[in-house]
Formats: structure tokens, sequence, C-alpha cells
């Protein structure tokens, strides 16, 4: 059922199941967010601006000068991606690239209040953060195990050439995040599709925030994600966590 824009229903229903891969990784939550009414605009806001600062901060500060590969919230990805097969280093984590790009001085990336907000709070608690826009979502959505005639295209890459083709499809064993018709995000949380992205267009957007492991509080950054986005985008938000015993996250927001 795919979901319907806002000028044709009252309320928005996001539904988010993770019990496909429970089994190989038991520890995983996920904390699925649904944000309304979102006003997008180009970065530069200095509310934002100071917000962004202060996370970069608070990262670089719990980052201090460890190696990347000694920091426990990073570990428990590298394990999960070796664990289905990625044993490429180029092939890491949303949230270690960010953290990568902080450590070499770079600071966090300035796209817009949405993705910026987004980022603040996955470089702050050491969490990968992504988002879809929920107009171009086909729910329910699902972390699960990649299957033959999965496509992917990757976000600024070459558009699909036609209906049969499947641009660069996961590999067989590969943890993918998609919806009901098409992959949503490659190797977890490494790289998003092109066919969900957000944008200054986007009003309505679905959020994720993920947890394997480590020190971080999943539901101090849902909390931290939700607030930041009713400041600085202007949203309404709700959120729900799946988790085993409750592999499955519904959030209903009008």
């Amino acid at each position: 059922m795919r979901f319907k824009p806002p000028s044709e229903r009252s309320g928005a229903i996001l539904s988010l199941d993770i019990s496909e891969i429970l089994p190989d990784f038991p520890e995983y939550r996920v904390a699925a967010v649904l944000a309304r009414g979102l006003s997008v605009r180009p970065s530069g806001d200095p509310d934002l601006d100071s917000a962004l600062a202060r996370a970069e901060a608070d990262a670089v500060a719990w980052l201090s000068d460890r190696p990347l590969n000694e920091i426990p919230e990073l570990q428990v990805w590298r394990a999960a991606y070796k664990a289905f097969g990625v044993k490429k280093t180029s092939y890491r984590s949303s949230v270690e690239r960010l953290l990568k790009q902080l450590q070499q001085g770079r600071g966090l990336p300035r796209i817009n209040t949405l993705v910026d907000c987004y980022n603040a709070v996955s470089a702050r608690h050491g969490l990968p953060v992504g988002a879809d826009d929920l107009a171009k979502l086909a729910g329910p959505l699902a972390f699960r195990i990649a299957r033959p005639g999965d496509s992917f295209f990757a976000l600024g890459g070459a558009p699909a050439a036609g209906p049969e083709d499947l641009g660069d499809p996961p590999k067989t064993g590969e943890v993918v995040y998609a919806d009901g018709e098409k992959i949503l995000c490659r190797r977890w949380n490494w790289y998003q599709d092109a066919r969900s992205a957000t944008g200054a267009h986007t009003r309505d957007a679905v959020l994720s925030v993920q947890w394997l492991g480590g020190g971080a509080s999943l539901e101090a950054a849902a909390e931290d994600l939700c607030a930041g986005l009713r400041a600085h985008c202007g949203a309404r938000t709700a959120w729900a966590v799946a988790q085993a015993g409750a592999p499955r996250a519904e959030v209903a927001l009008d």
C-alpha cells in the first residue's frame, strides 16, 4: 500500500519491521521517527549553526583522540558489515564516515535544515541516522535481507535506464532498508537510494535512528532529533522503537 500524499489523508501511519534480521542481530534496535509539516530551508540559520557547532564540539569531545576502530559504537557496525560479507574498508556505516570527517577537522557538512538536524544528532550520539521523503515511499518499511530483483540507484548516480535496470543491486545476504517496492539504503546504513531522497520540497519525512551496541541511548537520540526538527524545521514529530520482543514500530501522526 502506497503512502498517500498529505492532501489525500488526514493522518500518516508509519510501520517499520526488523523481524527478518533479528535472528542474526538480536541486539539491533531502531527508532522510527515520523516528521510532518517540515519547512526545509537552506543551511545558514544562526540558531541551527549554533546547534551544529555544539554538536561538533560534543562529538569531538567524546571521540577524543581515539582511533575510529577503538570506538564501541563504530566497532559494532564494522562487525555487522563483516558478518554479511562486506570486507572492503571503503564500505563503512554512515556514522563512521561522519565522525571521520570531524576527526579530520572538516566539521559537519551543511546541506539544508533537515539534513543538518539529523547529522548533528548522528555525530553527537554516535548513531546512524537517515531520512526519506514520505511521499516517495510505498509502505510498509523494513530492515531485511536483500532479495533477487532488488534494485539500487545511488543518490547522485545514474538513474534507471529502463524497467529491467537494477542499477547496483545488493549482494546476496546483505542487510538493506526497503519499502514495499524498492531499496531505500544499501549495506544497512551505508548509502541512500536516490528514489526516496529528501530535499527542499519535502514536507513529511520518515527518519531512522539505529543502535547496535555501545553506550549511546537510542531514546535520548530520538528525543534530540525530534527537538531539533521542531525547532529548526517547524515539524510535528512522533516516534516508536522496533526491537527484539516488539519488532514492528508503528507511528501515527495527524
